[in-house]
């Protein structure tokens, strides 16, 4: 049985992530710095800004995915969410290579793409916006993004660590499909986040794929369903609220998202299960 360690364990996305790994047979160890709600492993508390921290609670893993981090540009001031985003991604790294260990995923961000927290709106240059699409943060959780992309590939050219920087979407838990029906007719609602979204079991499941493939160096991919958060058909969306965006590469028939997943299909063999239509179904 392959050892994992989860930092973030105990977070939204996290807590999936654990149950996920442990379903497929896993050795999991949280590490966070609370303790999660349900306890589904150990849970080891650490701060992952402290080096010495972080080799011991790395210590004896295969595999870690990190998910610790400051979750959005508005919890914390600017400059503490950055110093806790890129040192505590350092650390991580820089520990794993120092311990071993071949396989880490880490948690970057549609936010990287400078869209969603751009103090004047920002239009993407093109949709579906794919991962070649240029980041251009204007906040410092989306430069904390960008910068731990750049360590990832730094320490696979160092020691050949295999680092998948996993670009998520809006991440749905299923207990919030429940407030899809208040926003999905309304173009200006999640405009910024490009109406995308990305079910925590679909998340998880692209998560262990890129621990157990093989090959992939340092590499970054958008994790989103394949549709996009809204009732508006795709195109109408675009016209609504970012009509000077001309080039666009796919169809578009429907509701297609507009983050493009098929990067993260092709190297992971992964595909997304859960649509929020058929979640909203579910409750009525």
């Amino acid at each position: 049985m392959a050892k994992v360690v989860i930092t973030g364990g105990s977070g939204m996305l996290g807590q999936w992530v654990v149950r996920h790994f442990i379903e497929q047979g896993y050795e999991v160890l949280n590490v966070d710095f609370r303790r999660p709600d349900e306890n589904l492993c150990p849970t080891l508390i650490a701060n992952l800004e402290d080096l010495g921290e972080t080799y011991g609670a790395l210590a004896g893993a295969d595999a870690v995915v990190h998910l610790a981090a400051i979750p959005a540009a508005h919890i914390r001031t600017p400059e503490v969410t950055f110093r806790n985003n890129v040192m505590s991604t350092y650390n991580v790294l820089e520990a794993a290579a120092g311990l071993g260990i071949r396989k880490a995923v880490i948690a970057s961000s549609e936010s990287s793409y400078g869209i969603v927290f751009a103090v004047s709106p920002l239009s993407p240059q093109y949709v579906p916006v794919d991962e070649a699409h240029p980041q251009l943060p204007e906040d410092s959780y989306g430069l904390s993004k960008v910068v731990n992309e750049l360590t990832a590939d730094m320490f696979h050219r160092r020691t050949g660590v295999q680092v998948v920087s996993i670009r998520l979407g809006n991440v749905i838990p299923p207990e919030w499909y429940e407030r899809f029906p208040s926003f999905i007719d309304k173009p200006e609602e999640r405009d910024r986040i490009l109406w995308s979204y990305i079910d925590t079991r679909d998340a998880a499941s692209a998560i262990r794929l890129a621990v157990e493939a093989d090959g992939l160096g340092a590499v970054a991919l958008n994790v989103a369903a394949d549709d996009s958060s809204m009732a508006v058909p795709s195109r109408e969306l675009l016209a609504a609220r970012y009509p000077g965006v001309t080039d666009i590469r796919a169809p578009l028939a429907g509701h297609e998202t507009l983050l493009s997943n098929e990067k993260a299909k092709r190297l992971l063999g992964w595909q997304p299960q859960h649509r929020w239509r058929d979640e909203v179904a579910k409750l009525r």
